[in-house]
């Protein structure tokens, strides 16, 4: 599985599902994201997350696919 890390602004307290996964590269598009996230193909911390604007947090792991996101 690949690990990679998103990294927040000092400013930021979350984001969104959705955006992390266009972030990580992992998806291309908004429309892409938002199909993965319904199809319950997205783990938030180890569980299914089916609401692809949930607040991820710094600590929140998110996988999908072969790609393991970790939030800082």
């Amino acid at each position: 599985m690949k690990k990679e890390r998103i990294t927040l602004r000092p400013e930021e307290e979350f984001i969104r599902l959705d955006n992390a996964l266009k972030l990580s590269g992992s998806v291309m598009t908004g429309g892409q994201a938002k199909i993965a996230i319904q199809n319950g193909e997205v783990l938030l911390n180890g569980e299914v997350c089916t609401m692809r604007g949930k607040k991820i947090r710094r600590g929140d792991t998110i996988e999908y696919e072969d790609m393991q996101l970790e939030v800082f």
